[in-house]
């Protein structure tokens, strides 16, 4: 068993271990993930020392909750979920146009009014079948979702949906809340209307990417605002698949992925070591939450995770400005 370092989520008392477990996969996104293959993860994770976990009522409208719920209950952990979809009966024409395999069937609508997360809430304790929730995320809202319509989703969650949320935290029901978003921009928005312990932000700073830097990480010091780093690999373009940002990476992502890889393999340190370990550096970055698709694939992660870089390799980096000259490194 790993004895894993840990950090607050913003101005809270949680404390949440460096490396956490994120369950998207555990509810068939983008993979073909049984009831017991996704059981077998969760174990292996709390065997191995791993507390933290991150589910939501998305991931396989309701599959991920479920199976999380089952193997944490009666154990030791802290656990983030999400509001701004409420689950009805009725299953999707064709899952795959979510990017899900084999979803339980309900269909998702987006509410982040105040009952709609109030709704959200309770509906998740019920399907993950626990009795708190530690942190509360909401969910996918902005742009990069719901592109003209998240003028009025976000309108609701300003009016109404934020009260929803401090009310939960105020009265002790849960103890953070945050977004888990995959874009700056709504999070910059978010921060206008109320504090946020943290954000889960997937995808928009890791070893590919580090565009937080120049605003929303400052601004979120000065709020005492954490980050969640979900998306380590960004997708899994950094694990050598070509999959950024949930489609087919582009030309000029992959160029320099090439690019980093290259370094890399000078310095022989395996490329998702490298985009594991690297926001942690920043110490604004409470978690970094990879998704695993077996029990063989959280292991090697937990392998990239202690492997030992050289401090020449992330000097490299920065020298051929493949980072943000800005971006802790140590």
């Amino acid at each position: 068993m790993v004895k894993f370092s840990k950090r607050y989520v913003g101005k809270s008392k949680v404390k949440i271990d460096v490396l956490g477990l994120g369950c998207a996969p555990l509810g068939g996104n983008f993979v073909d993930l049984n009831y017991n293959q996704a059981s077998e993860i969760i174990r292996f994770a709390l065997n191995s020392g791993i507390k933290y976990f991150d589910t939501a009522p998305w991931y396989g409208f309701g599959r991920s909750e479920r199976v999380v719920g089952d193997q944490l209950r009666g154990n030791n952990f802290i656990i983030s979920s999400k509001v701004g979809r409420i689950l009805k009966p009725g299953a999707v024409d064709v899952p795959s146009d979510y990017g899900m395999v084999d979803p339980l069937p309900f269909h998702p609508v987006y509410d982040y009014s105040y009952d709609g997360i109030m709704r959200s809430f309770e509906d998740g304790l019920q399907r993950l079948g626990l009795d708190y929730i530690d942190i509360l995320l909401v969910h996918d809202i902005g742009k990069f979702q719901h592109g003209d319509e998240n003028e009025r989703h976000f309108k609701d969650l300003s009016n109404s949906g934020f009260k929803a949320m401090d009310e939960l935290k105020n009265n002790g029901v849960i103890k953070a809340i945050g977004l888990g978003v995959n874009e700056n921009q709504v999070c910059l928005d978010a921060l206008e209307i109320g504090y946020w312990d943290v954000f889960l932000l997937a995808g928009r700073y890791t070893l590919l990417e580090q565009t937080p830097l120049d605003t929303l990480f400052p601004r979120c010091i000065n709020a005492g605002t954490s980050i969640i780093c979900g998306g380590p690999f960004n997708s899994g373009v950094l694990v050598g698949r070509e999959m950024w940002n949930y489609s087919k990476a582009p030309k000029e992502i992959l160029n320099k992925v090439r690019l980093l890889s290259k370094v890399a393999d000078k310095y022989n340190v395996p490329l998702p070591a490298a985009s594991l370990q690297f926001p942690l550096f920043n110490k604004i970055i409470s978690s970094v939450i990879p998704g695993a698709r077996s029990k063989i694939e959280f292991q090697q992660i937990m392998e990239w995770f202690n492997f030992e870089i050289p401090q020449d390799f992330w000097h490299e980096l920065r020298s051929k400005r493949l980072i943000h000259p800005d971006a802790p490194i140590c």
